[in-house]
């Protein structure tokens, strides 16, 4: 009979700590989109800490390849991607929870609890000057990630390995089309309105593929950065490839619900934040008006394809949940789609289908 997760935790703590450690307490967090389970450990003894975070890999399922939809490994990794990037980016300074012990074959990582306050909860009822202040904390450490990872490419890494290239970008475009708007409940889209979205989605993906690449985490928002003892601590960084620059910038000042706080008159400010200290750090002239357009058009992008996420995690895997989200986003869509020349023409077509943008 296979072990609870209890008892597996208890064994594995102690094989790492002292004999006289215990576990007492195991507690499940809230689950969210992904199909990793983890647990708050409480432990008492001697060389331990009071708590440690395990996360649990979803048995039978294999090994799990960070971007199933990226295709592009000729053979499976033959390790845990979080192990593979980890490794990486705690060696390039950047600040990723400790991991104390991982057993790949029971499907189990013992690591670092950073708390439970997120970047997004530790603004909540700040004024602007503090969310400014935490915003630019944030971007201190993506730049850390972008530049020193990428001034330190190791191929042995697997985020080296995979590209936001023209492809993957389509895939995104063509998986909110599929969730966002065909398979919706009652949805009605003509051939003509999905030629134009295909046609404007394809030029957008040319543009954003002919832009320099540079390590991406991916997910870097609000909710993937623990705040502890005052610093920002980067988590789910599974799926980091090389992407343009703006692409990490977008999804910070632009995922779910972000500009509740990093409001319309914030976000320019953050932008401009980024784009000095890329420059003071990298010794490269960045120019405004072209790093506007393509930080835009990046934002559009994952706006569109996280529309189609919440609606595929609704209708297909019965997470509800993040739907709460599609009216501001699509607000959000609204708002940058009418600042670029590429995709001003799509904004009627898209209102057709999204209330929020009514």
């Amino acid at each position: 009979m296979a072990a609870s997760i209890d008892q597996l935790i208890a064994e594995k703590v102690g094989s790492l700590f002292d004999r006289n450690a215990a576990v007492t307490g195991v507690i499940a967090l809230p689950g969210d989109a992904s199909t990793r389970r983890y647990y708050r450990v409480r432990l008492n003894g001697p060389g331990t800490p009071p708590t440690l975070m395990a996360m649990q890999l979803p048995a039978g399922s294999g090994l799990p390849i960070s971007s199933e939809e990226l295709a592009v490994f000729t053979d499976a990794p033959t390790e845990l991607p979080f192990l593979n990037v980890h490794r990486f980016l705690d060696r390039v300074g950047v600040r990723v929870p400790k991991i104390y012990g991982h057993w790949q074959d029971d499907g189990l990582l013992l690591l670092e609890d950073l708390g439970d306050v997120a970047l997004w909860d530790r603004v909540q009822g700040l004024s602007g000057t503090e969310v400014v202040g935490w915003y630019k904390k944030a971007i201190d450490e993506l730049l850390r990630l972008q530049i020193a990872g990428t001034e330190h490419r190791d191929d042995s890494c697997i985020a080296f390995q995979q590209r936001f290239d023209e492809k993957l970008y389509v895939w995104e475009f063509e998986h909110f089309i599929e969730w966002g708007l065909e398979k919706r409940p009652g949805a009605k889209i003509s051939t003509a309105t999905l030629a134009t979205l295909r046609e404007t989605f394809a030029a957008i993906a040319q543009t954003l593929d002919r832009q320099p690449p540079c390590l991406n985490h991916r997910d870097y928002h609000s909710w993937n950065l623990m705040i502890h003892n005052e610093a920002v601590c980067v988590i789910d960084f599974q799926d980091a490839l090389l992407a343009p620059a703006q692409y990490d910038l977008a999804s910070l000042l632009n995922d779910r619900i972000t500009d509740a706080v990093v409001q319309p008159h914030i976000e320019p400010q953050l932008v401009e934040y980024y784009r000095e200290r890329t420059i003071e750090l990298s010794g490269h002239a960045i120019s405004r008006q072209e790093f506007l357009v393509i930080y835009r058009l990046s934002a559009i992008q994952r706006d569109l394809k996280v529309v189609g996420r919440f609606y595929y995690l609704d209708l297909v895997k019965g997470k509800p949940g993040y739907m709460k989200f599609v009216p501001p986003t699509v607000r959000r869509l609204q708002r940058n789609l009418a600042q670029v020349a590429q995709t001003e023409k799509i904004l009627p077509l898209l209102r057709e289908h999204f209330e929020a943008m009514l």
